[in-house]
This record gives structure tokens, C-alpha cells and sequence, in this order.
């Protein structure tokens, strides 16, 4: 049991801490969507002494208030509240936003936020359709502004010791890559439109989005399985391991995209596919991404993984049994090194990002990178969606030849405050 003498002890540590580092040091910061994953950004944020969690953004009155909970338990001061991001935005004090909202606000909040003049950590992925992806870079680019994308991957000490392992040349001539997401995901079942719950200001929650009903089936988390709002879990998962396997191939965008994506197993309301097989080509290298998100059983004892392939053996990426890391087998199959580490990623990716908002150089997962990776999840959406393979246009992000495989690369908006204006 946690004595309420050790609670008010780590709250007293942790302001100590806070000031030891100068007010002056401290990234001023408001969090965007709070949400589960927002309220974990909170959490995390609040520990670090070098930054100072002053304002939070929700539409949801209830996410508010438990994550200023979050914030003032820490030790820190209560921070402002609001439901409009404009209100957080138009203030001068704030340098960094950190933005988890559902997917479909993810590139107009950060394009509102560089327009801003503020530093910006996008959850992934970056965008809610590809178009998107591609003027949330040139939102960064036009106003110098630090974006990292939430592949936390990009800042994990044993993911970048894989990669160097990759690229040493052990493995002989690597031309394949796999990522996989093989994991038990919930039936959501059906559910009849309803009544807006209180305390939700539903209308800011569509957002740019063309308007439909409330549906608790569309809201929190689940509309990571509607078209309208999300992207599937090759865009809520996936995105963090094909950013991993295009990374030791050391690729950009495909040139070919194959393969099908259906939803074969779950009898609810959602859109998205539960299995898919996607084989993106660039050249002499492949990537291929498969997803069943309908059994628990995994690959290579792994749930969420990577597999990189070459002449002379082969390289795993991912977790076992709550440990980070890889390993390396030979061409016999035979285990050749073991290397695991224990601890969260979460830490070093925001830490990074900090650092990068006092320093202004590149993070280590810059928008850049995270449009590339995101892209990827788009075009296996858009084969999913289309029933057919693709050959992609590198140069203008379009398909080539298909007027309605390119429907998907945007989307439908409407007039809302919102709204990307450089579409």
C-alpha cells in the first residue's frame, strides 16, 4: 500500500528535481488530446525536469480533468484548460504542443501549430491520408519548426543498435524486410448512432471531417477502425514497424504496392481490415507487411515485429517478454546474439524532441521521415480499399494511372476552421 506520506514524498522529489533545472531551460508545453495516449504523454512529460506541462486541450470535459489530475499530482501547478487548440495556440508562452488526437485532427493540428510558430511532437501516424503527410512537412519546412513523429523506434537504444547491426555488413547482401502486427484485438461489435455524451463538444471532434451522426462505436479508440477517422492498424501499429524495416533497408517510397487487405474474421462496425498482405517493391529491395488482428499468436514469439533478410543470415526486431531489442541468427537458423534491454522508449523520444526544440537541430524521427513510413500504411490502405495493385509516382506522391485508387491519396472536407488550406 502506498502511504499518503511516500505519495507527497515523490510529488516533493519530483518539484525538487523541476528546480534544479532553470525556469529559463524549461520547454513550455500543452498537450493536445488527452486521450489514453495523451494522458501517457502527460505522465511522462510531468517527470522530466526540463519541461513545463502549463496548458492541456480536450474536447471532452472528462479527459481534461483527469489529466490535469495527472499534472497537479506531479507537483506542478494547475494547468490551463481548454476545448479549443486555437485558444492554446494563439498563447506566446507556449514553445512545444504535443498532439494525440484521433487520427483524422493529426496533420491540421500540427499544420495550425507550425503556422503557430510552435514546435510540435505528432503522434503517429502523421496523417490521416496521404496528401495530408506531405503538407504537414511543408508546414514544418516553411516555419522552421521541430517535428518529431511518434515512431518512438527512431530514439530506442537497442532498435538503433539493430539497425547498425544491419548496416555492418554481417548479414551479407540485404534485399527483403518484413514487419508484421499479429495480435488478439476486441470485437467492438454493433452500435445504433446516439446522443452526443455530456460534456463532449462533438462538433470540434469531427473537425474538417465531412459531418455524420455520434456513434460510441466512432468515438474513443474505436474510430481507429473507421475510415472516416482513422487508418486501421497499419496506421495505428503498423506505421511503427514498416518505419523500422524501410529503415534497415535504408528505402523512401515504393514504387510498386501489391497484395490485399480484408476484413475476414470480425462480424462488428468496423471498416478497417483485420488481415492484410502487402508487398511494397523499390527497386531490388522488398518490404512486405503482414497483419491478423484477430488471433494472439505472433511470429518468432513476437506480436509486433521485424524481420530483416540477407545473404548471410538474418536480424529480429521487437519485444520478448517485455524487453526491447534483437536478434541475430545465421544462415543455419542457429542464435548468434541475444541483445535485450528492459525499460520504456516513450522517455527517449521525448527527451530527444526537447533537446531538438532548445538545440533546433533535426530529431531523431523529423516529419520527414515519419511521412515516409506513414505513406507506406496510406498505400496499403488505398490496395485494401481499391482491391488492386499500384504503381506510385515518387515525385508527386500520386498513383499512377488509377483515378480512384488517387480518390483515397486525399480525402472529402468540409468549411471548418480546420481545414489544411494548401490542399
Amino acid at each position: 500500500m502506498i502511504s499518503r506520506r511516500y505519495f507527497f514524498g515523490v510529488g516533493v522529489a519530483l518539484g525538487a528535481a523541476r528546480r534544479a533545472v532553470a525556469a529559463s531551460d524549461r520547454v513550455q508545453v500543452g498537450v493536445i488530446g488527452l486521450g489514453g495516449r495523451g494522458r501517457s504523454l502527460t505522465g511522462s512529460l510531468v517527470k522530466m525536469p526540463n519541461a513545463q506541462v502549463t496548458h492541456l486541450c480536450d474536447v471532452d470535459q472528462a479527459n481534461l480533468e483527469r489529466a490535469a489530475r495527472v499534472v497537479q499530482q506531479a507537483g506542478g501547478p494547475a494547468p490551463r484548460q481548454s476545448g479549443d487548440m486555437r485558444r492554446l495556440l494563439e498563447d506566446k508562452t507556449i514553445e512545444a504542443v504535443f498532439i494525440a488526437t484521433p487520427d483524422h485532427w493529426h496533420a491540421p493540428a500540427a499544420i495550425l501549430a507550425c503556422d503557430a510558430g510552435k514546435d510540435v511532437y505528432l503522434e503517429k501516424p502523421c496523417s490521416h491520408n496521404l496528401r495530408e503527410g506531405r503538407l504537414v512537412v511543408d508546414a514544418a519546412r516553411r516555419n522552421n519548426r521541430i517535428v518529431q513523429h511518434g515512431t518512438q523506434a527512431r530514439s530506442r537504444p537497442s532498435a538503433i543498435r539493430a539497425i547498425e547491426y544491419v548496416r555492418c555488413g554481417k548479414l551479407g547482401k540485404v534485399h527483403a524486410a518484413k514487419a508484421w502486427n499479429i495480435q488478439m484485438r476486441d470485437n467492438i461489435g454493433h452500435k445504433e448512432d446516439g446522443p452526443v455524451p455530456p460534456g463532449v463538444d462533438y462538433e470540434t471532434w469531427l473537425g474538417p471531417a465531412p459531418w455524420i451522426p455520434f456513434n460510441e462505436n466512432r468515438f474513443h479508440y474505436n474510430w481507429h477502425w473507421h475510415w472516416h477517422f482513422g487508418t486501421g492498424d497499419i496506421g495505428n501499429d503498423g506505421v511503427h514497424q514498416i518505419d523500422i524495416a524501410r529503415w534497415a533497408l535504408g528505402v523512401n517510397s515504393p514504387v510498386r504496392v501489391s497484395g490485399m487487405g480484408r476484413k475476414l474474421y470480425f462480424d462488428d462496425d468496423q471498416q478497417t481490415p483485420d488481415t492484410m498482405n502487402i508487398t511494397f517493391e523499390y527497386g531490388r529491395k522488398v518490404l512486405i507487411w503482414e497483419m491478423r488482428i484477430w488471433n494472439p499468436y505472433g511470429l518468432e514469439q513476437v506480436d509486433n515485429g521485424v524481420g530483416v533478410y540477407g545473404s548471410e543470415g538474418m536480424v529480429h526486431i521487437g519485444r520478448w517478454n517485455r524487453r526491447w531489442g534483437y536478434k541475430v541468427f545465421d544462415k543455419q537458423g542457429k542464435l548468434v546474439l541475444d541483445d535485450l534491454e528492459t525499460g520504456g522508449d516513450d522517455d527517449h523520444h521525448m527527451r530527444n524532441f526537447l533537446a531538438c526544440v532548445r538545440s533546433r537541430a533535426l530529431p531523431n524521427a523529423d516529419i520527414g521521415i515519419g511521412h515516409l513510413s506513414t505513406l507506406h500504411a496510406h498505400l496499403g490502405n488505398v490496395v485494401s480499399r481499391t482491391g488492386r495493385n499500384l504503381r506510385f509516382d515518387q515525385g508527386t506522391e500520386t498513383v499512377i494511372a488509377d483515378d480512384q485508387a488517387n480518390l483515397y491519396v486525399s480525402r472529402r472536407y468540409r468549411t471548418h476552421w480546420g481545414t489544411p488550406a494548401r490542399l
